[in-house]
């Protein structure tokens, strides 16, 4: 696996392309207790500065942590093409209307009574450390490349995979 890390756009562009591909989160806070509470998040949208967007209950437990602490971590997974996101950083609430309004997705509805429920919160995760692990060529090429190794007896140099930090 080799190392490749990324700055500025090109960094804005992994985080975008890695988290949005996964989806889900499990999204991580009070990160000073152990166990760490985690729970599974679904991501709204990663916007054009690298910012993470996510709909939460204001009643929720997370949003209560997030009040006391806004350092959060979150993890993103993608197994099926064997790509994995981890975002340190600094949590955010918005309970505007022009933030819910600009955020809100009719999924949304199966924990809402729609975008006017007065417990719909906006959260912005703005990251502060990042590090990611992608396959250059995919999934499949990786799994050929291991089945090969496996078969011959040779070891893989694992060079189709990268690995690196993600900084904006």
């Amino acid at each position: 696996m080799s190392t490749q890390d990324l700055t500025s756009q090109e960094a804005i562009k992994k985080i975008k392309e890695l988290s949005e591909k996964a989806r889900i989160c499990m999204f991580c806070t009070e990160l000073d207790r152990l166990p760490v509470n985690s729970r599974p998040m679904g991501l709204q949208e990663t916007d054009e500065n690298g910012n993470l967007w996510f709909i939460s209950s204001e009643t929720s437990n997370k949003n209560f942590e997030i009040k006391e602490d806004k350092r959060v971590q979150l993890y993103f997974m993608n197994n099926s093409n064997s790509e994995y996101l981890s975002v340190f950083g600094e949590a955010f609430i918005y309970t505007d209307r022009s933030t819910i309004e600009d955020k809100w997705s009719p999924m949304a509805n199966a924990w809402f009574d729609g975008k006017e429920d007065p417990n719909v919160s906006i959260i912005r995760v703005e990251p502060k450390e990042t590090y990611y692990w992608d396959t250059k060529a995919g999934k499949l090429v990786s799994l050929l490349t291991f089945a090969t190794a496996a078969i011959t007896g040779n070891k893989t140099d694992n060079s189709d995979g990268v690995e690196g930090t993600a900084k904006i």
